[in-house]
């Protein structure tokens, strides 16, 4: 099944009877987790965004001060600041549906039945949903697997910067199954790092999910009962929570301080952000555009953590 490039025709866009189905993913729980497409997250004039302004103590030590030294001020230290960034970068699809097909909702291909019906009563409704959920999965795609690129002219894209490559604390697993000794070295390293532990997720694939439950998971009191689904793990730095996601890189595991984590939208002055409108006409369709400016604001790195180079075989 190929998707059409260029206007829906009465052709090239079949009408079929029986419920509408894709096994492509549709749910983006990061996306979701973070406030998702609704404009709720951070707004920003400036395509660059702030994502922390750091600064450091130097390394503890004991003072060592003697009377006769503390009859005189200390030299003054003072601490400086660092400011990390992100980009917005554009999300843009185009819906286009010829007259024709539009008027030709009662023809339908395939099987027919007595009393079948076309399964979408609106194509344009139809087809602006689905763009809006492409560009639902290209962000949540984008906000994990992100690499980031500030434009320096028109002719140069801005990308994002993912989760993934502002991890602070990586261990890479060097082709090993994920195991509780991994596991409790990324959480002693996250936290010898300054790590919060405030609402931290483990993002993973379908089989690291089902190693989770392995190592973490016990068998029900209910002897007609079988099985486990880890949702959350105690550890000795608070409670993490677990997200299945299929956008998650399979032989790796993310470990995100969500506390820190959301969008930012970068609106067009009254349209918004993530808009619909209709295009000129050139000719007997109906045209439009949905247009939006997304990034991440990703927090520190140092709040963040992962896992790379996981055996899934």
């Amino acid at each position: 099944m190929s998707n059409v490039n260029g206007t829906g025709t009465v052709w090239n866009l079949p009408n079929y009877a029986g419920e509408v189905f894709t096994a492509d993913a549709e749910n983006t729980p990061f996306l979701a987790a973070i406030g998702g497409l609704t404009g709720g997250g951070l707004q920003t004039q400036n395509f660059e965004f702030p994502t922390s302004s750091l600064y450091s103590y130097p390394e503890a030590a004991q003072p060592a001060i003697t009377e006769t030294a503390s009859l005189t001020a200390p030299t003054a230290v003072s601490y400086t600041r660092s400011q990390d960034k992100n980009v917005t970068q554009i999300f843009h699809e185009k819906v286009s549906i010829s007259y024709a097909k539009m008027s030709n909702g009662a023809r339908l291909s395939g099987i027919n039945s007595a009393g079948a019906s076309n399964n979408v009563v609106s194509e344009k409704d139809f087809q602006i949903a689905r763009a809006l959920g492409k560009i639902a999965r290209d962000a949540e795609y984008t906000f994990l697997n992100g690499t980031y690129q500030i434009s320096t002219g028109s002719g140069v894209a801005n990308k994002t910067r993912g989760m993934y490559a502002n991890a602070g604390v990586g261990i890479d697993a060097l082709g090993a199954v994920l195991s509780k000794p991994l596991l409790q070295q990324l959480f002693r390293e996250m936290y010898a790092s300054g790590a919060a532990f405030s609402n931290l997720v483990l993002v993973m694939n379908a089989f690291n999910k089902q190693v989770i439950s392995e190592i973490y998971g016990y068998a029900p009191e209910d002897r007609n009962v079988g099985g486990v689904n880890i949702q959350q793990i105690e550890t000795d730095f608070g409670n993490i929570g677990i997200m299945l996601n299929r956008f998650n890189p399979t032989t790796s595991i993310l470990a995100a301080e969500m506390s820190v984590v959301g969008p930012v939208f970068q609106p067009v002055p009254e349209k918004g952000n993530l808009f619909y409108e209709e295009l000129s006409k050139t000719g007997a369709a109906e045209e439009g555009q949905i247009f939006g400016q997304m990034g991440l604001d990703h927090g520190p790195a140092f709040m963040h953590g992962k896992i790379t180079n996981l055996d899934v075989e």
